[in-house]
């Protein structure tokens, strides 16, 4: 594979360290950057596994890298960490006409765009799935051993996303996810724009459809939701993906956080017990 990597920054982080490149992306026909931290074991001459984080709407890379902690757990546990962009930018990329942060810039949603002007860049689906692994999988000394989380609307990204690639992924996890976003103003408005006006090619990228249609089966799944979180009732509809998680008998654990809200302090109380899930099932 040949992609010309332009590192933007290297910073050492608990005998590991925490890199940020630029790349062209075929997938998004853009400049992307994604963030790598790679443990310490690498030094050893190990492959590590990676577990991929998503992040949500308005986010950047930095969040989850700056906010997270998650680099000590990683170091800990022999993990790599890639974290991605959530949406393709740059000059020529269509952004919301009236500059809303729920759609355009930073709202890619981990979707195939089908209608025009989106489809002409937003392909983040294709972009998380196939051609980023495959890149850091030939430049990076990890395994192909994969695991996947995300908050918010990268939650939603990471159950879609594993739940349509279960041979790809060992495990899921999610925090705050958009579980059922057919169903939600959030998802209405960005799929209505991206996918068009059949609700039929939405559910392709819901992750209660998903269940709900026999995907899923045999795949670890966490969520952490918090109770105190301000988008619960209206965007996030926790209580539908319990519903279909038992109603499809799948090995899913969701779990209401009391007193927890939607920021990165929620996500920094829990990600080592998200990373430690995630290792019990990546050798």
């Amino acid at each position: 594979m040949s992609v010309s990597l332009e590192l933007q920054s290297a910073n050492r982080m608990f005998e590991g360290w925490h890199k940020k490149y630029r790349h062209r992306s075929s997938a998004l026909n853009c400049e992307m950057t994604f963030s790598i931290y790679l443990p310490p074991q690498v030094d050893e001459g190990i492959k590590v596994p990676v577990v991929y984080w998503l992040s949500g709407l308005t986010c950047t890379d930095d969040n989850f890298s700056h906010k997270a902690g998650a680099q000590r757990w990683a170091a800990e546990l022999g993990l790599a960490l890639v974290i991605p962009d959530t949406s393709p930018r740059g000059e020529g990329v269509a952004d919301d006409p009236e500059g809303a942060y729920d759609m355009g810039l930073g709202a890619g949603f981990y979707i195939n765009a089908t209608q025009a002007p989106w489809n002409s860049h937003y392909n983040m689906y294709d972009y998380i799935v196939s051609e980023l692994p495959a890149l850091v999988e030939d430049v990076f000394p990890v395994s192909d051993q994969r695991a996947i989380s995300g908050h918010s609307m990268g939650g939603h990204g990471a159950l879609m996303i594993a739940l349509k690639n279960s041979d790809r992924y060992s495990s899921v996890s999610a925090f705050a996810p958009i579980v059922n976003p057919t169903l939600c103003p959030w998802g209405e408005k960005v799929f209505g724009n991206y996918l068009g006006d059949d609700r039929s090619e939405w559910q392709q990228y819901d992750t209660v459809e998903l269940i709900n249609a026999g995907y899923g089966k045999g795949l670890p799944i966490l969520v952490d939701q918090g109770s105190a979180d301000s988008f619960l009732e209206q965007q996030l509809l926790t209580d539908n993906l319990i519903a279909a998680a038992q109603q499809q008998k799948l090995d899913a654990e969701v779990r209401y956080c009391e007193g927890y809200d939607h920021s990165y302090f929620f996500m920094a109380s829990f990600i080592e017990q998200h990373l430690r899930f995630h290792a019990q099932f990546l050798a």
